[in-house]
């Protein structure tokens, strides 16, 4: 997903939202909806517990709109937002819930024994993300599910482009440790 080209038309919808137009709120949700959740759902690891929090994101959002700085892209102040209220869940959380929790959504297909390890993959994936560092988390999250590019990465993070790309190489080869039992320095 690509931000660039909405950037104008985010802050000019922020901005009719300031003036009173609430439904300009619509088009900014329904733009960043699915990639919110697809965040939190990657961060948190449960689908309610994803949808709740971007859904209260969008909430905060709305009734902080005044205190958002037009020099940033609407989607890196959202994001912050997202990642509070994940973190809040998290903290909410007594112990560590099982990733078992998350149910994969698996494509109908004619061979069970195929559908039975994309699931399997699906969750090795999810569990080895929870187990990353949440900066490391982060960079995969907005790479690989929310299709950033290093630049809108850098600019959502508020950290230099070099750091993405370090932090992202970083958390592959962890990764790769996690799921293959690779290890990088070979």
């Amino acid at each position: 997903m690509s931000f660039s080209v909405s950037a104008d038309e985010d802050t000019a919808l922020v901005e009719q939202c300031l003036r009173g137009d609430t439904n300009a709120f619509r088009p900014l949700v329904e733009r960043y909806q699915k990639v919110l959740f697809t965040v939190a759902l990657r961060m948190l690891g449960d689908h309610a517990d994803a949808s709740d929090a971007a859904q209260n994101a969008f909430v905060r959002a709305y009734e902080k709109l005044g205190t958002y700085d037009r020099t940033h892209r609407f989607f890196s102040w959202l994001y912050r937002i997202l990642l509070n209220e994940c973190l809040n869940v998290q903290r909410s959380r007594r112990r560590f819930e099982p990733i078992e929790r998350i149910e994969p959504t698996l494509a109908a297909t004619d061979d069970p024994h195929r559908a039975a390890q994309d699931a399997e993959v699906k969750a090795r994936v999810q569990a080895a993300l929870a187990q990353l560092p949440r900066p490391y988390r982060e960079v995969v999250i907005l790479r690989h599910f929310a299709d950033l590019s290093y630049h809108e990465m850098a600019e959502t993070l508020a950290i230099p482009e070099k750091t993405v790309k370090s932090r992202l190489y970083s958390a592959r080869q962890r990764l790769g440790e996690l799921l293959l039992g690779w290890d990088g320095e070979r």
